[in-house]
């Protein structure tokens, strides 16, 4: 055989030693280990080289649910209740006095009761108990209402009269955030939606409540750990108001800004 025959058939047989070593070794060999779990060749190469092979993607685990309120509000919403009704929300909110207190007026940081308009009670009973609104204290306590107690707490409630809001002081003015908003953020008045003004079907009176309760309500909208407002109205509004503002507006409603009754 020539010197060039040689030299081809050298060749020739050292790729086929390669090529024989390369598919035991990248190939046969990984798929000859029972710990390794492969997903196909490029994965039993990657093994045999030392390199990782890329993750198949993986589907994310679902998060939480996050409920909303699913209470639908009407102008003739418990329309019906009557002085029997009253009557059973009165016993039912014996209850309800250690932190609303006995006539469902507060003196702790809960939210006073006295006066409120009956379709705001009946909605927050509803979404505390529906998980809409969360609360370690209301949760436990609305799971066992059936939908006769909620109407009925809520008649009683709005039966009882409401607390004198307080005046303002010609030092202490209303608030500009309250009296007109602030239209170039898209803030409306307070009162246009919270009975100064106008009255909008499942919003709350807000007069006489705790300063503290006020704030912390509005900084949950703004983060959204409380979701249950009617098409995110109160999430919008909290999240461009200034905490100056949020301040503002809570002291006015308490009456604790520079008050005179």
């Amino acid at each position: 055989m020539s010197r060039d025959g040689w030299t081809v058939g050298g060749i020739g047989a050292t790729a086929v030693v390669l090529v024989v070593s390369a598919v035991i070794g990248f190939v046969a060999l990984p798929y000859a280990q029972p710990d390794l779990r492969l997903a196909g060749l490029w994965d039993a190469i990657c093994s045999a080289a030392g390199v990782a092979a890329p993750a198949p993607p993986q589907e994310q685990a679902p998060g939480p649910v996050q409920k909303v309120s699913s209470v639908v509000v009407s102008n003739d919403m418990l329309a019906a209740a009557d002085q029997q009704s009253v009557g059973r929300g009165a016993t039912l909110a014996h209850q309800c006095a250690i932190c609303h207190g006995p006539t469902g007026v507060s003196r702790a940081d809960s939210p006073s009761l006295s006066g409120q308009y009956a379709a705001s009670i009946y909605k927050q009973l509803k979404d505390f108990k529906t998980g809409a609104r969360v609360n370690v204290v209301m949760t436990p306590f609305a799971v066992d209402l059936s939908e006769q107690d909620m109407v009925d707490i809520a008649a009683y409630y709005a039966y009882l009269p409401r607390l004198p809001v307080p005046r303002r002081t010609v030092d202490h003015p209303i608030p500009r955030i309250v009296a007109s908003g602030a239209p170039l953020r898209g803030i409306a008045p307070c009162g246009s939606c919270h009975g100064d003004l106008d009255n909008k079907m499942g919003t709350p009176w807000l007069g006489g409540q705790s300063a503290a309760y006020f704030r912390e309500q509005l900084r949950a909208f703004a983060s959204g750990e409380r979701r249950n407002d009617i098409n995110q109205q109160m999430r919008a509004i909290a999240r461009r108001m200034t905490p100056e503002e949020m301040d503002e507006a809570a002291l006015y409603y308490s009456g604790e800004a520079g008050a005179v009754h």
